[in-house]
Order: structure tokens, then sequence, then C-alpha cells
């Protein structure tokens, strides 16, 4: 982001609040330039329509603004670190068997929160959906048909960092998926590996058929 654009978000977040002047005092920039900057900010959906604040001395009103939650994204997480510690000290705590059990619990509240199979529906329409809701969780996913039948990618791996790690992420992918498309895949591919992809197969059983 542009230095001048990431200075007010940082002045905004740390106040909650600022007027036009304030950001302007304290970036030594022109009330011209700070509202150049700040609609941008607002066409971006960082930035809030400014509330007017009346004043307690003679003159004309302020204007107000402050930060969207999308603006949160700009600023740094360390949710990388906390989930691979947790991961650490889950493993060193409990056996192989019970972390694997926690694992499965977790793919199946991910699952959960996902498009259920429906009866009777053919798995291109049941992967459309899948493919919607692994997108919306970051996964930059597609499916196409092969001769085996159909086959899952995902360009990016969410859990990027945790992975070198730790392969609970991967497991609960795999069993997440399987939920979601109520048959267990193969995988062929991998990003940790070093593949561009993570790419699973869905085989062709006797009751679902690729369509013609």
């Amino acid at each position: 982001m542009q230095s001048t654009r990431q200075a007010i978000l940082n002045i905004l977040k740390e106040q909650g609040q600022a007027t036009v002047d304030q950001l302007s005092i304290r970036l030594k920039l022109t009330p011209v330039t700070i509202r150049h900057h700040l609609d941008i900010l607002r066409s971006e959906g960082l930035v809030q329509a400014p509330k007017v604040r009346r004043r307690q001395t003679p003159g004309r009103p302020q204007h107000v603004y402050s930060l969207t939650e999308q603006a949160s994204s700009y600023f740094p997480k360390n949710y990388v670190s906390f989930a691979d510690l947790t991961l650490t000290e889950t493993r060193e705590r409990v056996g192989a068997q019970e972390m694997e059990a926690i694992i499965h619990g977790v793919a199946k509240r991910m699952a959960a929160e996902g498009p259920q199979p429906l009866d009777g529906e053919s798995m291109p329409s049941r992967l459309n959906r899948v493919i919607e809701f692994l997108n919306g969780k970051g996964y930059v996913a597609r499916w196409e048909q092969n001769d085996q039948g159909y086959l899952v990618h995902t360009s990016n791996c969410p859990y990027q960092g945790i992975t070198n790690h730790h392969n609970a992420p991967c497991v609960m992918d795999m069993e997440m998926i399987a939920q979601l498309l109520g048959s267990t895949p193969q995988r062929l591919s991998w990003i940790t590996s070093g593949d561009p992809t993570c790419t699973y197969l869905v085989r062709v059983s006797a009751e679902v058929r690729p369509s013609e």
C-alpha cells in the first residue's frame, strides 16, 4: 500500500478516529492531500464514511474518520505462530491416537460449515458447491473431470507456514474434503512438497458417473 495511506490507517488504528485536520498535522500534509487519500481508502472499503462531530467552540462541524473491519487485514497478525505453538503443545501432551481424534473433530467442524451432500445430487453439482465453499475459505480451488473421475485442485494453502512443521492441517483438509464430497479422495500432489497445487482425485463409483 502507498505509504501515506498506510500511515493514515496506522493513525486511525492507534487513535480510533481522527479528523482531516488532525491527520494533516500528524503527517505534515495539506488537508486537500489528506482528503484525497481518505477518498481512496473509502473507495477500497478501508475507511468508513465520515461522521459529523459538533465543535464545543464556534466553527464549522468536523468530520471524523475511522476504520472499517476490512482494514484489519492491513495490520500484522500472529495467527501462524499461535497455531504452530498450539499444535506443538497439543502434540506433546497427547498421544498419537488422541491427536488424530482431535484433527478428525476439527475437520468435522469445518465440514459442518460447508454445503452438505444431497440425496441424488450429481457429483458435478456437488463439486460446484464445494469449490465455492473452499474459495470462500481462501483455497483458490477449481475442479475438472478426467477419465478416472474428478480432480479437485487447490492453488493456495491457507495454512502455509504451519505445514512446514505440522501435517495436521493437511490431514484435516483431506478429511474435510472427504466429508464435503461424501467420498474419500486420493491426494495426488501437495503444495508442502513443492507442487504448485494440492490435487485430489475423486474416483467414479458405480453410483456416481461423470457427466457426458
